[in-house]
C-alpha cells in the first residue's frame, strides 16, 4: 500500500509500460520491466523504513522533553527544599523553645534535597538518552529520504529504456539503485 495518491499513479503507470513491454518480444524490455519491479519494492521498503525512522525521531524528542519537564519540575522541589531548609536554618540560629524541632526540618529538607537531586539526574540522563536517539533517527530519516528518492529516480530513469529501447538509461537506473541501496545500508551503520 503506497503513502500517497502519487506514488499509486505512479505504479499504476509502471505498470502500464511493464504491460505494454510484456506485448512486446524485446529481451532488453523483460530485463528492465523485472528490473522496474524489483526496484519498487526496495523503494517501497524505503519509503516504509523512511516513515518510521521519522516517526521515532518524533517520538524521541517528545521523551526527551517530557523527561525535561519531569527534570525542571523537580529541580523546582529542590530550590523549595532549599528555601525552606535555610529558612529553618536561620530559626534554628535564632535560638528559642523550637530550635530542636527546626533542626530536624533542616535535616529532613536537607536529606530531601539529595533524593530530589538524585531524580532529578536521573530524569536528565534520560532526557539525554532520548535526545541522542532522536539524533540518530533523524540522520536514519534523512539519508533514507535521499535513498528512496534515488531508488524513484531510477525507477523513472528505467522506465525510459522501455520507452527508447536503449540500455543506457537501464544501466543509470542501476547505477541509481545500487546508491540507494547503499545509502540506505549506511543509514544503519
Amino acid at each position: 500500500m503506497s503513502d500517497s495518491p502519487l506514488e499509486e499513479m505512479e505504479a499504476h503507470e509502471h505498470a502500464e509500460h511493464a504491460e505494454h513491454a510484456a506485448e512486446e518480444n524485446n529481451p532488453l524490455i523483460s530485463q528492465v520491466t523485472l528490473t522496474i519491479a524489483v526496484m519498487a519494492v526496495i523503494a517501497a521498503i524505503g519509503a516504509s523504513l523512511e516513515t518510521t525512522e521519522g516517526d521515532k525521531t518524533i517520538v524521541a524528542k517528545n521523551e526527551a522533553v517530557l523527561q525535561q519537564n519531569r527534570a525542571t519540575d523537580v529541580w523546582n522541589e529542590y530550590e523549595a527544599k532549599s528555601l525552606k531548609k535555610n529558612l529553618y536554618t536561620i530559626a534554628v540560629d535564632q535560638g528559642g523553645p523550637k530550635t530542636a524541632a527546626y533542626a530536624k526540618i533542616v535535616a529532613q529538607n536537607t536529606a530531601d534535597q539529595k533524593d530530589l537531586q538524585g531524580k532529578a539526574k536521573g530524569f536528565e540522563a534520560a532526557r539525554d538518552k532520548s535526545g541522542e536517539a532522536a539524533e540518530v533517527h533523524e540522520r536514519r530519516h534523512g539519508r533514507l529520504t535521499i535513498a528512496s528518492t534515488l531508488l524513484h529516480m531510477a525507477i523513472a530513469i528505467a522506465t525510459l529504456a522501455i520507452i527508447l529501447k536503449r540500455r543506457w538509461p537501464w544501466f543509470t537506473a542501476l547505477i541509481l539503485t545500487a546508491a540507494g541501496l547503499g545509502l540506505g545500508a549506511w543509514a544503519y551503520l
